[in-house]
């Protein structure tokens, strides 16, 4: 029993981190396609969908993270593997939610040739796409800050982000 409570706690320990800043990046992209479709008289589930979206990206995170690819520059630059990992994850959100939104064609129409056809005439592209790069831009954080701890250590970003700066003299 105590290596299934270990096993938990460890899984926890790694998803939480991830899970939290997706669930903030998420729910700011929910509040966003919310006040855009505010002014149209539309309201949207959004938020809840976030929060599913955010549980679901985050352990594709840690997962994808086991990957040898994934890690395909652990050697070079930090700009290598950020970059790398930016272009992954938002490939793969990008997938996501042309999915989510063709799943929801394809309720309409049962055919999923014809929900792509629907969805690319009805779907608004600019709102869309505006989206993307509010994602593209909270993945690309997300990895910058993921790549440090990567380098520096866990502890050591939770020290300086909370408790001390480590060289910096109490008395000044």
């Amino acid at each position: 029993m105590s290596t299934f409570t270990e096993k938990v706690k460890h899984e926890l320990r790694e998803l939480l981190p991830v899970m939290i800043f997706f669930i903030i990046s998420f729910e700011l992209l929910a509040l966003t396609e919310a006040l855009i479709l505010k002014q149209y008289g539309i309201s949207t589930e959004a938020f809840i969908t976030g929060i599913i979206m955010a549980l679901v990206v985050a352990k594709v995170v840690v997962i994808m993270d086991h990957f040898p690819i994934v890690n395909r520059f652990p050697e070079k630059p930090l700009a290598y593997n950020i970059a790398w990992k930016t272009v992954i994850y938002f490939l793969a959100s990008f997938l996501f939610r042309y999915v989510e939104h063709l799943v929801h064609f394809w309720r309409q129409t049962g055919n999923f040739g014809e929900a792509n056809i629907k969805m690319t005439h009805e779907i608004v592209w600019p709102h869309f796409w505006g989206i993307q790069i509010w994602q593209l831009i909270l993945l690309l954080g997300y990895c910058i800050f993921h790549e440090c701890v990567r380098i520096v250590g866990r502890e050591k970003v939770v020290n300086i982000f909370f408790y001390s700066i480590p060289g910096q003299n109490k008395k000044e």
